[in-house]
């Protein structure tokens, strides 16, 4: 049998000159051999076993062959350092989110200093921000909601395997909510324009209700900013991800319907304009 080495070396040249990241045929190899990173550095010399390299090459002709993102061959994808179950049902999680989530712990701690408070998600997915808070902050109680039951099935999946206590509601958007009040509102919603470009990669395999926001990419942005008030305190946190080329559309969209607040936008680790913050103290 071929080294890993070997086996690594030919399917990562296999996935570059068929346009796909060769990051992902790691990512297989770390989970059909049952392997941390550091095994495997250890291990790249030895002979892979048999099942494993059937396997791992079945993952592989899969993700290049079949166009089918790893993450819904090994069922997961790792975020804030959390296994969350994916499926064609939801969104992949992409790592830019897991900021949004560090710093709206961070406004937390500066706005409501480690008092309880009442989160709520708005377009949940798989459940990655709503549940990721719950655990990682006992403070918070969290609410998330989806017009996607399918969607929420998946999130209540996550849920239960991390050892979450959200609440998920089905429902569009805020209509599901009125009645109730939060602290914080979170929400990364669909945002790319109906018209752009996206990989066959994304739009053959994750929903696209989940991907597009209308003919400027800021449908749903626009109703939560104008009905958010209607379900929060007198203070409160709103806490937005979104495409880094809307910065401003966004903040001219808060300032027309939201008004004596704090209005910060962040960059993320790649210089971006990528999340948006609104607080009233």
């Amino acid at each position: 049998m071929p080294t890993f080495r070997e086996v690594l070396k030919i399917n990562e040249q296999y996935a570059i000159d068929n346009l796909k990241e060769d990051s992902g045929v790691k990512l297989l190899m770390l989970h059909f051999s049952k392997m941390n990173s550091s095994n495997l550095l250890l291990s790249m010399d030895e002979e892979i076993p048999e099942n494993v390299y059937q396997d791992f090459l079945y993952g592989v002709d899969k993700y290049v062959a079949k166009n089918i993102p790893v993450q819904h061959i090994i069922g997961y994808e790792e975020f804030y350092g959390h296994k969350f179950i994916v499926n064609g049902n939801v969104l992949i999680p992409r790592f830019e989110t897991e900021e949004l989530v560090a710093n709206v712990l961070m406004y937390y701690d500066e706005v409501f200093n480690s008092e309880e408070v009442n989160v709520v998600d708005i377009g949940t997915g798989s459940g990655c921000l709503a549940v990721t808070l719950d655990i990682e902050e006992k403070n918070m109680t969290v609410t998330a909601t989806d017009i996607s039951a399918e969607a929420l099935e998946v999130a209540k999946l996550n849920n239960e395997k991390l050892k979450g206590n959200v609440t998920f509601i089905q429902g569009d958007m805020l209509k599901p909510l009125q009645g109730m009040k939060f602290d914080i509102l979170v929400s990364n919603p669909p945002y790319i324009p109906n018209h752009e470009y996206v990989e066959n990669l994304v739009i053959d395999n994750e929903p696209s209700v989940a991907l597009f926001g209308g003919e400027d990419g800021l449908d749903f942005y626009k109703e939560i900013i104008k009905n958010a008030e209607s379900i929060l305190n007198d203070k409160y946190i709103i806490a937005f991800e979104h495409a880094y080329n809307k910065a401003k559309h966004l903040k001219k969209i808060i300032k027309k319907h939201i008004h004596n607040v704090e209005i910060i936008q962040i960059k993320d680790m790649q210089g971006k304009d990528r999340m948006t913050f609104v607080i009233k103290k």
